[in-house]
């Protein structure tokens, strides 16, 4: 795994929206979409404000059945002139969690109908974390 520089971080928490594509099993990216996104200290967040059964966020995540619908939690993304290959990582830990709830309200405060439902139950489930990858991996 590898971090994100200081500039990374800069542009993409300047970024008022991020472009996420999933990466299917067959190495091709899957349509992109284009959401809301936040920096808490050195990381960079995502959330379905639809909570985990948003469309991208199935797309992502889910396995209905025990069978994978073809995405491996890896994509790429495109915000504030920066592309990376990253990993989607589920973020869970309360204490985030509440430090990207206030990152969500301070950013985006000025949607007050579309960014309160940011900050609910159902969008701290489906919150993702991306960790940049290296070309290795």
């Amino acid at each position: 795994m590898t971090a994100w520089t200081s500039a990374e971080l800069k542009k993409i928490e300047a970024a008022e929206e991020l472009e996420l594509a999933s990466l299917r099993r067959d190495d091709t990216l899957g349509k992109p979409v284009i959401i809301w996104v936040v920096r808490v200290g050195d990381d960079i967040y995502v959330r379905a404000y639809k909570g985990r059964t948003s469309p991208w966020f199935r797309g992502i995540h889910t396995c209905p059945g025990g069978r994978c619908q073809g995405t491996r939690h890896r994509g790429h993304i495109r915000a504030g002139g920066v592309e990376k290959d990253v990993d989607f990582v589920d973020e869970t830990i309360a204490d985030i969690n509440d430090k990207i709830d206030s990152a969500y309200l301070t950013k985006y405060h000025r949607y007050p109908t579309y960014v309160a439902p940011m900050a609910t139950t159902d969008a701290r489930a489906a919150t993702i974390k991306l960790v940049p990858r290296s070309n290795e991996s």
